[in-house]
């Protein structure tokens, strides 16, 4: 019974402590997303009084053909692929060290521990390179 309950509460530890990270992007997002404004006018500021433009259109206009409203949702869409997808990849990574750590030293159980680290950490650097491709077609779109 104390062993059922040290590993619930290990399982436990485990998920908070790989879920709190997914956090912290939003709430600096929704600070950032406070000061934006004023960034961006000494921004547009900054710009029409390098190039000696008085009209003030900076940023007026979108600079791609998508409307910010389908640019905005499709780059929601792929950050939440790509943290679940991530939160997924470092669930294996460390299920794969639990595997290895208990294996024993039977070749065929670090064997199998080794190739699912492996196809983890392969699946981690796909799921970066696409989310890099993603976000430059969606500005060169």
């Amino acid at each position: 019974m104390l062993s059922k309950i040290k590993k619930i509460s290990i399982l436990a530890v485990m998920t908070l402590t790989m879920i709190s990270p997914t956090f912290v992007p939003a709430l600096a997002t929704s600070a950032f997303a406070a000061s934006s404004n004023s960034i961006t006018n000494s921004l547009c500021q900054g710009v029409n009084n390098a190039t000696g433009s008085t009209s003030g259109s900076c940023g007026a206009s979108s600079s791609n053909g998508l409307s910010p409203s389908i640019q905005s949702l499709a780059t929601k869409v792929v950050n939440i692929f790509t943290i679940i997808v991530g939160i997924i990849a470092v669930i294996m990574i460390i299920y794969s060290g639990f595997r290895y750590i208990t294996s024993g030293g039977a070749g065929e159980k670090v064997s199998g521990a080794k190739n699912t680290l492996v196809y983890a950490i392969v699946g981690l650097v796909i799921v970066v390179v696409a989310q890099i491709i993603v976000h430059y077609v969606i500005s060169a779109a």
